[in-house]
């Protein structure tokens, strides 16, 4: 006759243990799990109308954080060289609102141009364009510049 003996002893499995930091460290994390920033634009598009060629015009895109955190711009990068873009450079709180400013540059151009800027920011998206457009108009020939 076989005999089968049980023992028992009154630990807890070690592995599943989690101590108070741990707990509170993976509620935390739960908590902010949902929480992202979402920009919200006035506008993401502008139209300079008609310029002279080689004139710097300037315009403002205003935005707000609709989100549960911080946004934080990281980069701005326009499509080209005679674009130069700015923006909010510290965290925007939910709620408040920030702006990325763009100077364009028409020398050398003209006709109808269309720009983008391409911002990099640490929305669920990840990043956002803004674009402008203007019909360059140039000196002609003959003609004194204005």
């Amino acid at each position: 006759m076989s005999s089968l003996l049980l023992v028992s002893c009154k630990k807890e499995n070690a592995a599943l243990t989690i101590d108070d930091t741990t707990a509170k460290k993976a509620e935390l994390a739960h908590a902010n799990s949902g929480k992202l920033p979402v920009i919200k634009f006035e506008t993401t598009e502008h139209d300079f109308g008609k310029i002279k060629a080689g004139e710097k015009v300037e315009y403002t895109y205003k935005f707000t954080n609709t989100g549960t955190a911080d946004l934080l711009i990281t980069d701005a990068k326009a499509s080209c060289g005679c674009t130069v873009p700015d923006y909010t450079k510290e965290p925007v709180s939910p709620g408040k609102t920030g702006e990325v400013h763009v100077v364009f540059d028409s020398t050398g151009k003209s006709g109808d141009v269309s720009k983008t800027v391409t911002l990099t920011l640490n929305t669920e998206k990840g990043t956002e364009q803004v674009s402008f457009k203007a019909n360059i108009e140039s000196a002609g020939i003959g003609m004194p510049a204005h």
